[in-house]
């Protein structure tokens, strides 16, 4: 196998931080073209289906984790077949997954509606706007699979192909229908229908040498592997579910700190944000290399791979806590022109700056256990972290506000990575020969 170096981890690494740069452009557009129409509800319109849409889909972010841990361990083996396979199985899944979406759209949107109304105006044009998007569900799942199987075989280039084609092209759609054509928010949906599954179209091509493969029926289906894709994916939704409530729990006591507080909260979300994006590169490395070390039975190799990504996930986390303590000023400034809440936001800011050197530690443990499908343990870790995230907002909310807010956000990314360090060696275990990547979970 090659070895593990610098060069390997950037290669893998640098396209999906290209490729997550162009997601919040993509946002803007869509604001940007329907605000053209000069009303303010397709604008609500379509932020709030987005939304409905983008909790949906959530749910099944399981598939991309998971198939980049089982389809690298593969890999590692040297199982061409079980490679394959395992892009199908997801796929599988995917289109089951996307077509009950589709079959349950309306009761689905009905509660939805219920938990967060709108007016009746932004209601039916979300309803307009929805009830095209829908029909991309199976393509928006299946490219979960998709982008998981070819960070497993480190084809991330690959993924920067298909993130720069969707988002070009609905781009160009968005232009085309809502101000060339008029079709105002069915026109951004649309735009959106096509591009997803114009991606799943190339996605097929980028992926044919699994369909080459000419596997059996017999294999795809096999009910072992099927039983521990199961078990993977159903921790790591778990895992997932607590994390998401950690992080809308801190969002809704936020609120309870005043209108201006919460805004300033709104505003260093997207810090967070940056941060996921720029640092996911590494994690989604260590998921690769960490699952072929696996595969291949070497501690070692393991080892290296963790070290290299985390290395250079710790120089991103370093530089980015840099930018937020110099430049956040300037950031707050170009997102709010409120002066109370660039006030507010700036006296939160250090939070921030110390939130990539916190955090990074969690972030890689994630990738590094879900590359060597410790999904069990990154769940128990996760549910830990959750229990103590919660005994600290009880102590520090009431006694120092917003401040004690965002401090206990940091303690739960703290308990992370230490619960998650105190079971790294269970990642090494799990390559030592005579394990692979196939042990039972």
């Amino acid at each position: 196998m090659a070895e593990i170096s610098h060069a390997r981890v950037l290669k893998i690494a640098a396209p999906i931080v290209l490729s997550n740069a162009t997601v919040p452009i993509l946002g803007a557009v869509d604001t940007g073209v329907v605000g053209q129409i000069g009303t303010a509800a397709p604008i609500g319109a379509v932020g709030i289906g987005a939304v409905i849409l983008a909790s949906l889909y959530w749910i099944f972010g399981f598939l991309r984790m998971g198939t980049t841990g089982l389809v690298a361990q593969a890999k590692g083996e040297g199982d061409s077949a079980e490679v394959a396979a395992g892009l199908m199985r997801a796929l599988i899944i995917a289109g089951v997954a996307g077509l009950g979406l589709v079959a349950l759209q309306w009761p689905l949107f009905w509660a939805a509606f219920r938990i967060a109304p709108a007016s009746p105006e932004v209601e039916a044009l979300a309803r307009q706007y929805l009830g095209l998007r829908i029909w991309g569900a199976p393509a928006t799942i299946s490219l979960y699979a998709f982008t998981g199987w070819l960070i497993a075989l480190e084809r991330t280039r690959a993924v920067l192909v298909l993130q720069l084609w969707m988002n070009g092209l609905n781009i160009g759609l968005d232009l085309a229908f809502v101000l060339g054509l008029g079709w105002g928010v069915r026109g951004v949906a649309a735009a959106t229908l096509i591009a997803e599954w114009s991606g799943v179209a190339l996605a097929l091509w980028l992926a044919r040498g699994a369909f080459a493969a000419g596997l059996s029926r017999a294999l795809v289906l096999a009910a072992g592997p099927l039983k521990r894709m199961a078990r993977v994916n159903t921790d790591i939704m778990i895992r997932s579910v607590l994390l998401q409530a950690s992080f809308t729990a801190f969002l809704f006591l936020g609120a309870g700190q005043g209108d201006v507080t919460l805004a300033a909260n709104q505003v260093l979300v997207q810090f967070l944000e940056i941060t996921a994006y720029a640092l996911d590169g590494f994690a989604f490395a260590a998921e690769s290399l960490v699952g072929q070390a696996v595969g291949a039975r070497s501690p070692l190799r393991l080892r290296r791979a963790a070290l290299l990504s985390g290395e250079w996930a710790a120089g991103g986390a370093l530089l980015l806590g840099a930018v937020f303590f110099l430049a956040g000023p300037v950031i707050i400034d170009t997102m709010t022109t409120a002066p109370e809440v660039r006030a507010a936001a700036r006296l939160y800011l250090p939070w921030l700056g110390l939130a990539p050197l916190i955090g990074v530690a969690s972030w890689m443990f994630d990738g590094i256990f879900i590359g060597a499908t410790l999904t069990r343990e990154m769940r128990n870790a996760m549910a830990l972290s959750v229990l103590v995230y919660g005994a600290a907002l009880a102590l520090l909310l009431p006694a120092f506000g917003n401040h004690g807010l965002w401090a206990g956000l940091m303690v739960l990314n703290i308990a992370r990575g230490a619960t998650m360090a105190r079971l790294y060696p269970r990642a090494e275990a799990r390559a030592a020969p005579g394990q692979g990547g196939a042990a039972p979970l």
